[in-house]
């Protein structure tokens, strides 16, 4: 038996597989032959696959050298090293299928190909502009990411510059240009990295293919290597992946796969589920294991996801067979508070009230880390990153600078590397935790966040994120852990852009949240047009926006806030809706047959669209929220009104919000003039919507009483 945590008496089964779940227990015990795991968000199948590799290796059934796990982000197969070492068998090979190819294709090239081989590209975009400038062809940045795009996706379909243009039908106009345009950019392409002697990620795959199909010597010897396979998010996988995987395999059938088709949200780049749903029948003796106990999200999260599967009425066709039967969580958490919908003016006060509500959480308790606001189109993040600054909430954009490229991160990294032979010689046993503190102190680190934001903020939060780190490892690798031991790891993240926490509100889109949890998540501009977005207009594109929320709200642990805007700007025309995919989800409205036929939801009525003192028409979105134009004289009380601002202002500045989060100018305007005398009233009124109406409506109430107005 493996030395270390398996050498006291308890038996190597307790010891692995007793923690876990009856569902797990069967992934994780049952070791040789086919096995397709269809795990359900939350359902711990990380937990299950890494115990799955750890028994099989300190049972014997399994040599760590021999077994190769792949999955898809460079961050999802570090945390699968580093749970697999935490379980002793850190020398089982974890990788991406790009980073597992490239070095069998690094071992390989001499033997097979000859000479030294090109060097990697990182980014298409200067060699795509110099495919197009080529056939004289006029092209900006945003039509350059789309060609490139285009051309991933051509390649991981395994087409080539010749087979394009009759596998490419209803692909649309990428980046402008029509297919066959896109076809010569494509060969263009092709032409230029070999002129400059480089491939791209795309072609590695390619590349390992090629030789493994043609070189049997090769193919005997990456075989001989590998004798198991466990393939995690299995629903990703793109056509030359699992060409790939079928050549590692070499028609045996030792391999494990994990995944949930109701996930699969990157058909775009060439992902289909078409490999995990047909794994049965590819594999007739397959065990079919289904985890759908979920560990993360409270009953009320788990709900809403379930209704929103269940509520899907397209479907019926092969295409749509990853639909057939979605998992049904489970919750295993106890109750918690039930998920928000809020129906804000405008894009800019629904940014203001997410900001307040995210306040309002860090002020109760939740970790500023621990929660994020994600949303369909990057473009949406400036509306939330200035509302949060203003709101003086430091926050982290997913997909910005990486963790590890920023400069207080490289120098804390070499000032701790330095510091390893001091501490070394030196006698003492200070707690790595204060260790780490005392050395990136000179780069700026305090206990105390900076009350200030920018720059400051965000360096302190890099090096804060180091210093939790430091605390983390401690926990999990025992107090013996140390500073030598700390630099090594924060190494072996750096080449696996392994970032840690930052303590900082994620803003992200919800496709770069996959994988991902927090204890509060908020999702944003859910309205017909973004979600699900403008361009998807087929019952599989608009099936996969579906998907995309359902992970979305899958992300969520405890706090699930869904909100979108009537209108884009301030006074805007209010001509948005919801989300279809809201309907019947959401207080107060009903499910439809159809996206387009569907019955009307039973909304709030709309504001009158005439003065209702002189009858002309009501021409900004304020004049509808008070039913009267600007021209004609208010109907209020000046006692009233100037009551309700004092109380408005001292309620934002309670808060800490602006304002006009709490209520604007002209739902004030609007209250006043209206005088309701209870909350059915009220909740008529433009602009009180039902959170407001909880939250506000007994002291607006309270302050008409006061002022004789109710």
């Amino acid at each position: 038996m493996t030395e270390g945590i398996f050498s006291d008496t308890v038996s190597l089964e307790d010891r692995i597989l007793g923690g876990l779940d009856a569902e797990q227990r069967e992934v994780a015990s049952n070791l040789n032959g086919p096995m397709c795991v269809l795990a359900g968000a939350g359902t711990g199948k990380t937990r299950a696959i890494t115990h799955r590799i750890a028994y099989g290796v300190h049972s014997g059934v399994y040599s760590p050298q021999r077994l190769l796990a792949v999955t898809f982000t460079s961050r999802a197969a570090a945390e699968m090293r580093s749970r697999l070492r935490d379980l002793g068998v850190g020398n089982v090979q974890a990788r991406t299928f790009h980073a597992a190819a490239l070095r069998q294709l690094q071992f390989f090239w001499p033997q097979a190909i000859g000479g030294v081989l090109p060097n990697l590209l990182d980014h298409k975009a200067n060699m795509i502009a110099e495919a197009a400038r080529r056939l004289r062809l006029s092209t900006d940045r945003a039509s350059i990411r789309d060609l490139a795009a285009e051309i991933e996706w051509a390649k991981v379909s395994m087409l080539t510059p010749a087979n394009y243009l009759e596998n490419a039908h209803g692909r649309g106009t990428p980046g402008g240009f029509d297919l066959t345009a896109v076809a010569r950019v494509f060969q263009s392409y092709e032409d230029v990295k070999t002129d400059r002697n480089v491939i791209d990620f795309e072609d590695v795959l390619l590349i390992t293919v090629g030789i493994l199909q043609e070189d049997p010597k090769v193919a005997a010897t990456v075989r001989e290597q590998y004798r198991h396979f466990v393939v995690d998010e299995y629903q990703d996988v793109s056509p030359l992946q699992q060409r790939l995987l079928e050549l590692w395999l070499g028609g045996r059938d030792e391999l494990c796969v994990v995944g949930d088709s109701s996930q699969t949200i990157y058909s775009f780049t060439g992902a289909s589920p078409k490999h995990l749903l047909g794994f049965k029948g590819h594999y007739p003796s397959a065990t079919i294991v289904k985890l759908v106990r979920d560990y993360r999200s409270t009953p009320q999260v788990v709900k809403l996801a379930n209704d929103l599967l269940g509520s899907r009425r397209s479907g019926g066709t092969v295409a749509d067979a990853a639909w057939a039967k979605p998992l049904q969580l489970v919750a295993q958490r106890p109750a918690g508070p039930e998920p928000r919908f809020m129906e804000c003016p405008d894009d800019e006060a629904e940014a203001a009230v997410v900001a307040g509500r995210i306040r309002e959480l860090i002020d109760a308790g939740t970790k500023a880390s621990e929660i994020a606001v994600l949303f369909r189109t990057n473009g949406q993040s400036e509306a939330y990153e200035q509302a949060l600054a203003s709101a003086g909430i430091g926050y982290q954009l997913r997909g910005g600078d990486r963790f590890f490229a920023r400069k207080e991160v490289r120098d804390a990294i070499l000032q701790l590397r330095a510091a390893t032979r001091a501490v070394a010689e030196d006698s003492g046993k200070e707690p790595l935790g204060q260790l780490v503190r005392d050395i990136v102190a000179s780069l700026g680190y305090t206990d105390a966040a900076p009350h200030s934001g920018g720059a400051l903020r965000e360096r302190w939060e890099s090096l804060a994120a180091l210093v939790a780190l430091a605390d983390e490892l401690v926990v999990s690798r025992g107090p013996e852990f140390t500073l030598m031991e700390f630099v090594n790891e924060l190494q072996e993240r750096s080449v696996a852009q392994h970032a840690p926490t930052v303590q900082g509100v994620t803003l992200a889109s919800l496709h770069a949240a996959k994988g991902l949890e927090w204890d509060a998540v908020f999702l944003v501009g859910l309205s017909e047009g973004l979600m699900p977005i403008s361009f998807a207009d087929t019952p599989e594109s608009v099936d996969e926006e579906r998907r995309l929320l359902y992970v979305g709200i899958t992300r969520a642990r405890e706090h699930l806030n869904l909100s979108w805007s009537t209108a884009r700007t301030p006074g805007g025309r209010a001509n948005r809706k919801p989300s279809r995919f809201l309907d019947g989800l959401r207080p107060d409205s009903v499910l439809g047959a159809s996206a387009r036929s569907r019955a009307t939801p039973r909304r709030k009525a709309a504001a009158p669209a005439s003065c209702r003192v002189c009858g002309t028409m009501l021409a900004t979105g304020a004049e509808r929220k008070v039913g009267r134009c600007s021209q004609c004289p208010p109907t209020y009380e000046e006692q009233t009104f100037e009551a309700l601002r004092q109380w408005r202002k001292e309620e934002a500045l309670s808060n800490d919000v602006p304002a006009y989060v709490v209520f604007t100018d002209a739902t004030l305007t609007a209250i006043a003039e209206a005088r309701p005398t209870s909350l059915e009233e009220l909740a008529k009124l433009a602009g009180v919507g039902p959170s407001k109406l909880e939250k506000y409506g007994e002291a607006v109430l309270a302050v008409l009483v006061e002022n004789g107005s109710a």
